[in-house]
């Protein structure tokens, strides 16, 4: 029997995703149009009818989940043929890599170069134009990858690393809606700009669908995985304001980087 809490949660989301008049067709395409934008995955050509990346954020945790599953399997494929975890665990990052085309690692290293190196914020927004990558964005590379990788490594069977890389990749893209809805973009121009506003429906419905996965990590894992994607998104979101009164398409990838990497410590505790 499902309690009455349980019930009443099921028909907020449903209330929610009515609100947002999202028929089965319009779903499709929202998954589609995510699935486009954050992977390089073969996929057929899509009309997507005039639907926006803004609309269609809420789906980005399903473009996550669909990483975090290649990753996985080339994680237990490496382990079957009887490589050791470290290895392993560089091959499941390079999948993951490879499946979103280091869409959001580049604006990791943009954002490092710029908020590192601009004195003013007409220079931090013009440094993270440049696409030559500078001493702070290389070392933010390395630290992402060699955590990412050393969190990977902890995990001693195939089971806990679909579980983490799965947790990660959908509960790091739940956020990305939440932080385009509460900030302005800090261009009028570029992808931020043009993906349009997204609205509060929109934001929290990603970010339930991204919160759902980390459940994977036990309920003490979700919980403390939540409180710390809460923390950092809110240093995350103030960093942004004061340092380029806004954000960017490379903010919300560095914002991706570092909930994933949150998410695989917390699972490098939780499931080991």
């Amino acid at each position: 029997m499902i309690p009455k809490s349980g019930n009443r949660f099921s028909e907020k989301i449903r209330l929610m995703f009515q609100n947002m008049s999202l028929s089965p067709r319009h779903i499709l395409d929202d998954i589609a149009l995510c699935l486009v934008f954050f992977t390089r995955l073969p996929l057929p050509v899509f009309d997507f009818r005039g639907r926006s990346l803004a609309a269609a954020i809420w789906a980005a945790p399903v473009a996550g989940l669909a990483i975090g599953l290649i990753g996985a399997i080339v994680y237990a494929t490496a382990e079957r043929f009887g490589l050791a975890m470290g290895p392993a665990a560089a091959l499941a990052l390079a999948a993951t890599l490879l499946t979103t085309g280091c869409l959001h690692e580049d604006g990791l290293s943009d954002v490092a170069d710029g908020f590192g190196g601009g004195n003013s914020r007409g220079r931090k927004l013009e440094i993270m134009r440049d696409s030559r990558i500078g001493a702070y964005g290389a070392a933010a590379l390395a630290l992402s990858l060699l955590i990412r990788w050393s969190a990977l490594s902890e995990f001693v069977d195939p089971t806990q690393a679909l579980f983490a890389l799965v947790a990660a990749h959908a509960a790091s893209r739940g956020v990305l809606g939440a932080f385009m809805h509460l900030l302005p973009p800090a261009r009028s121009e570029g992808l931020s700009a043009g993906a349009g506003a997204v609205s509060a429906e929109t934001a929290i419905a990603g970010a339930v669908l991204g919160a759902i996965p980390l459940l994977l990590l036990g309920l003490g894992g979700a919980v403390f995985a939540l409180i710390l994607l809460g923390l950092l998104f809110a240093a995350f979101r103030a960093l942004c304001l004061t340092q380029i009164g806004g954000q960017t398409g490379d903010t919300i990838g560095a914002l991706q980087q570092v909930s994933e990497i949150a998410v695989l410590l917390v699972a490098s505790v939780a499931l080991s």
